[in-house]
């Protein structure tokens, strides 16, 4: 009988994650199995077992490379339209949640991976930097614990109006103006420039924007593992 064929460790990652991303998105992390996995990416079960201890493992690597694509897909779209940090966070925050808003499936991957211990510090401590990068000029004598602080507690917020869905009251123009006002005050924005923020954000078509960073995510991750 002949031998399976030997991958590289790196592309036997590139085909899970792709895998994942696939299902995830499809049938929803609680929905799908580690034997689902193994048969969609042909990577035997106890391949992903030896690269990945369980399913929450491997949802923390690949939403690493979900929030990255968020970022770096703001970051070359605002290249031009501004150099403002603070319009910068506030679009990308409000570009998370109508990527959540857009669908549910990635709405359960976004509150699972800030409820669980080793996903929700994962993401922590990414965002700390970005935080004292933005907003260091308000709190010039905060230090990066004090950020990393104030990012538990934004992150709380940002959770709650993630898995929150938008309703015929609570509609998707309140929940980033709420958001934003929320969490800008509690690094000291000064209120007119709350109120920029939210009308720099309000200036694009958000849902359309969202929708093309969904569709463009499988390929990131390709490219990226």
């Amino acid at each position: 009988m002949a031998r399976p064929l030997k991958r590289e460790k790196g592309q036997t990652r590139s085909l899970l994650l792709h895998a994942a991303t696939k299902l995830f998105l499809e049938k929803g992390y609680a929905n799908t199995t580690m034997r689902e996995l193994a048969n969609i990416s042909g990577v035997s079960y106890n391949e992903i077992f030896r690269m990945y201890d369980d399913k929450d493992t491997l949802l923390s690597h690949l939403i690493d490379l979900v929030i990255e694509h968020q970022f770096e897909f703001s970051t070359s779209y605002l290249k031009d339209k501004t150099k403002d940090n603070l319009l910068f966070y506030a679009f990308e925050s409000t570009l998370q949640l109508y990527i959540a808003e857009s669908s549910e499936h990635l709405r359960e991957m976004y509150s699972v991976s800030y409820s669980l211990p080793h996903t929700s510090h994962k993401i922590y401590e990414y965002i700390t930097v970005k935080l004292e990068n933005v907003f260091k000029k308000y709190l010039p004598e905060y230090t990066t614990k004090d950020f990393y602080e104030l990012e538990i507690a934004t992150a709380g917020i940002m959770r709650g109006f993630l898995i929150n869905p938008c309703n015929m009251y609570f509609t998707m123009d309140r929940k980033i103006k709420r958001f934003l006002k929320t969490t800008l005050k509690i690094y000291e924005v000064p209120k007119e420039e709350i109120n920029q923020a939210i009308t720099f954000v309000e200036s694009f078509d958000m849902e359309s924007i969202s929708q093309e960073v969904i569709n463009t995510l499988e390929e990131y991750i390709i490219n990226r593992t």
